[in-house]
């Protein structure tokens, strides 16, 4: 019988990934569309009443003591979806989705300082695990979907699908995609932001001007800027997990470390007598685009978001990294000679880059955020940042190449 020609062979597994695809996407984007909107719900209703931050330990307390009851299975967050995708016995419970759901919109309605991106991610690949247990994919299968789930969240929260995409590729790990699933990474990327804009989702747009035209000086002081965002977003890590570590050895009962993390975050905000530290900070990191910040901005953030995720408060690292790189990089605009809103740009997606060690899904995001003119500047930037953070990220069960020969290895 003569063999049908590849393209034909190929319909069938385009339309049963589409089918996945479109199922995952369904449902991880709506959740982030109700994610975004209790977020915004949240913010909105701690900045009227900013006496609530008084409530931020016992918050911290609640949810503590809700994933010590019925979450200990979901944890570890991103961490257990990276081990679910390289470990076949690894199971993502659909629990994850609430809980870490709940816990997060706690987080920022009581003052904590976290991200969002940690929350839909998990969303994502906890859905998308259910998916593939209930339909019985195969073991070969079942991690393309949790990888095509971790596209949908990240691309549906952020509205950076292309970014989404390969973000779920590049995030396992360092060095190396799997190349099997970009078909279902961009399609439930695509997907699921198609449908966060169809349940009514407004995304942050941020305004990109003034970036020089490339010379040797641009390149030089780019390349310098990196250095420092892959420094801090290694120190990020290094500290939040150091933190984490920390709280774990002196502090056995789980619900008591946020509650503490929750009390010193309180003070901190009634003795500095600003709110500027806390939640997404997405204003500030506007401001970092319209007009030069005092270079503090960057400390402080860094200095609540260590306490806040290091003490155990849900949420992600993703938007607190934006917000670090922007300010890090409007502060270090003068010195470098450069403008202040094209290195706010470079530093938002750099610091990210070095801190998680993505940095194509980065340089890609600044182009969907920003436009095609900062790219050359956003992939040096990113590039670099990457090199030097030290491949210790945020997300602990990164693998690196190493790992994966090693594991090889030891295979029968």
């Amino acid at each position: 019988m003569k063999r049908l020609p590849e393209p034909l062979l190929l319909l069938p597994y385009l339309g049963k990934w589409c089918v996945l695809a479109a199922l995952v996407a369904a449902l991880a984007g709506s959740a982030s569309a109700f994610f975004l909107f209790a977020l915004d719900a949240a913010t909105a209703y701690r900045e009227r009443h900013a006496w609530i931050i008084w409530l931020l330990p016992v918050a911290g307390f609640v949810v503590g003591w809700i994933y010590l009851k019925w979450g200990a299975s979901a944890e570890a967050g991103n961490n257990l979806l990276i081990d679910a995708i390289h470990d076949d016995k690894k199971m993502v419970p659909l629990r994850m989705a609430p809980l870490v759901l709940g816990g997060t919109v706690v987080s920022h309605l009581f003052g904590a300082s976290v991200g969002r991106e940690g929350t839909a991610v998990q969303m994502g690949g906890a859905f998308a695990d259910w998916v593939a247990r209930t339909l019985r994919l195969s073991p070969a299968e079942r991690p393309i979907l949790l990888m095509a789930g971790i596209s949908a969240g990240f691309a549906s929260v952020f509205g950076t699908p292309l970014a989404g995409a390969i973000f779920g590729l590049e995030v396992l790990v360092i060095g190396r995609m799997r190349y099997e699933a970009i078909f279902p990474c961009v399609a439930a990327a695509l997907l699921a932001d198609q449908i966060g804009l169809a349940w009514g989702v407004h995304h942050t747009h941020y305004l990109m001007h003034g970036v020089p035209p490339v010379t040797a000086w641009t390149i030089a002081a780019v390349v310098l800027a990196g250095i420092v965002f892959g420094l801090a977003g290694q120190l990020f890590a290094g500290t939040t997990h150091a933190l984490s570590a920390f709280g774990k050895r002196h502090i056995a009962y789980a619900p008591l470390r946020p509650f503490i993390g929750g009390a010193i975050v309180a003070c901190a905000v009634w003795v500095l007598g600003t709110q500027r530290y806390i939640g997404l900070g997405i204003p500030v990191i506007v401001e970092a685009f319209a007009h030069p910040l005092p270079w503090w901005d960057a400390l402080g953030k860094f200095a609540f978001t260590v306490a806040s995720l290091g003490s155990g408060f849900k949420g992600g690292e993703v938007t607190p990294l934006f917000y670090i790189g922007a300010t890090l990089g409007n502060a270090l605009a003068p010195l470098l000679h450069l403008p202040f809103a094209m290195l706010a740009g470079v530093g938002f997606v750099a610091v990210f880059a070095g801190a998680a060690n993505t940095p194509l899904a980065s340089t890609v995001m600044a182009i969907e955020l920003f436009g095609p003119e900062i790219g050359p500047y956003a992939a040096l930037g990113c590039v670099v940042a990457y090199l030097f953070s030290g491949h210790a990220g945020i997300y602990r069960a990164q693998r690196g190449t190493k790992d994966l020969v090693d594991v090889s290895r030891a295979d029968p």
